[in-house]
């Protein structure tokens, strides 16, 4: 169980952004089921929302995303098989 206690020293230049406290840290200091990262820049940590947005509707629009054999993760168009 010690192990699981253990807390991962950052390194410098690794950002992460918080999703608990909405904050970017240098190095993990929050558990890794809070937070996103890691990202090389302060910067680049501090837009992971906006990041996270972009790749969602990016996946969400992907015509491989959707399932075809008509389940439940297939498009509403009726437009199931054609790609």
């Amino acid at each position: 169980m010690a192990l699981l206690k253990k807390r991962t020293a950052g390194k410098p230049g690794e950002w992460y952004y918080c999703l608990k406290h909405g904050t970017v840290e240098e190095g993990p200091q929050c558990r890794a089921a809070d937070r996103f990262g890691p990202y090389t820049s302060r910067e680049e940590a501090s837009h992971a929302m906006e990041t996270a947005r972009e790749k969602n509707l990016r996946w969400e629009n992907d015509p491989r995303w959707h399932d075809k054999s008509g389940g439940a993760a297939g498009d509403a168009s009726g437009d199931r098989g054609s790609a």
